[in-house]
């Protein structure tokens, strides 16, 4: 009897169901704000959860009630469509004003390639005598169950596999520019990027080696891949919460699209040779720090202090990675860490909580806090602040 609520179908119910109105809900954000990350992220919310209501269904008693339901015709491999997007998603908020290109429609030609052979065999099956009466045509059995469904899973993988591999790329070369060119690095947004990217890449390896055991060891039935599809239906939950509740548009809109030796601020500025620089650039940038506390601005940025040099980008990232041994993050964070001690020497402690301290160190956040403290002392604020007081 269809609808059966049992304790297979019903937690994927209420998984898939809140997947689909987070998909909603980054749709519609999109709508608004055109923010294209959102329309990356609702469509590969909507495909992980189509792939997962065909399976809901089914434990709900679908195929028993409706034995001559053609939804095995629908059932694509989404993997091919999901891989591209999850790279294009990355791709979107770690690129500066990032805009669709026309030649990226070429990431899905698989994915469109697979749909129109889909609907040819089920027009053309559609079309021979008694198609009303059974659940498969002629080329559904004997084209794509027999054949194409054996060589979509030789593809899908490598496929996947290559993908993951080019946006964990992706994410691993920004990581490296943002430490070089700001001094707050938004560590939430770029744990949250990592961590999707992690999940993922876990519901892809558990999906393969299902694959392996079901096709080379033994016959899985369906209750056996229900953890697969309970795994990813939890996964698309909380993609779709961290997603759109985590704010990305900022990293788009962070611009460090130079090369360091080369462009700069003002244009027309002569880039210093890699060992043109002096004790004077040297005690100019220390000056800034020590003096005027640059450090003390939470915003702070490589563009921010080459103005208040009076140098180009280039020649401050120059500077300060040959000059003074550290990329700017360090650089920066070390003045940050010592001025949070010398309060701590004068008590402030006493007035103001470890966390509001560092805000007026410059810090803008207590994971990063914790993060640059713990790495430059081996303690942390609190085990700190106990071994100055014994």
């Amino acid at each position: 009897m269809f609808p059966d609520f049992n304790r297979w179908s019903l937690p994927l119910l209420i998984l898939v169901t809140q997947g689909l109105i987070f998909a909603f809900l980054l749709l519609s954000r999109y709508s608004r704000k055109r923010n294209i990350s959102d329309l990356f992220l609702g469509v590969i919310l909507l495909l992980t959860s189509y792939s997962q209501i065909c399976y809901t269904v089914g434990f709900m008693g679908w195929y028993n009630e409706f034995r001559t339901t053609k939804i095995n015709y629908f059932l694509i491999n989404i993997g091919i469509a999901l891989a591209p997007l999850i790279y294009l998603y990355v791709k979107s908020i770690t690129t500066s004003n990032f805009k669709f290109k026309k030649t990226f429609w070429w990431h899905f030609a698989l994915a469109f390639l697979v749909i129109a052979y889909r609907i040819v065999i089920y027009t053309y099956d559609a079309m021979q005598p008694g198609f009303t009466e059974t659940q498969n045509g002629v080329l559904k059995i004997d084209l794509d169950e027999a054949y194409v469904q054996s060589i979509m899973s030789y593809i899908e993988t490598p496929f996947m596999l290559i993908y993951l591999a080019f946006t964990f790329q992706l994410f691993y070369s920004y990581r490296k520019k943002i430490i070089q060119y700001f001094s707050n690095t938004y560590k939430l947004e770029l744990n949250w990027i990592l961590s999707f990217l992690i999940l993922f890449s876990m519901s892809f390896l558990y999906g393969t080696i299902q694959d392996i055991v079901g096709s080379r060891f033994m016959d899985l039935g369906y209750q056996q891949r229900w953890w697969l599809n309970l795994f990813v239906a939890i996964i698309t939950l909380y993609v779709g919460i961290r997603g759109y509740f985590t704010d990305t548009t900022k990293l788009n809109k962070l611009d460090f699209s130079f090369s360091p030796k080369t462009i700069g601020i003002p244009e027309t500025s002569e880039a210093l040779s890699p060992k043109s620089y002096s004790e004077i650039e040297l005690n100019s940038v220390k000056q800034l720090m020590d003096i005027k506390k640059a450090y003390l601005n939470p915003e702070l940025n490589l563009s921010d202090l080459a103005k208040m040099a009076n140098m180009t980008r280039g020649q401050l990232s120059e500077i300060i990675n040959s000059g003074f041994g550290k990329n700017f993050n360090d650089f920066v964070n070390e003045y940050r860490v010592e001025a949070f001690k010398n309060m701590l020497k004068e008590d402030k402690h006493k007035q103001l909580s470890l966390l509001g301290i560092a805000q007026e160190c410059g810090f803008n956040s207590k994971a990063t806090f914790n993060r640059v403290f713990k790495k430059l002392t081996s303690y942390s604020p609190t085990e700190y602040l106990k071994s100055q007081l014994n």
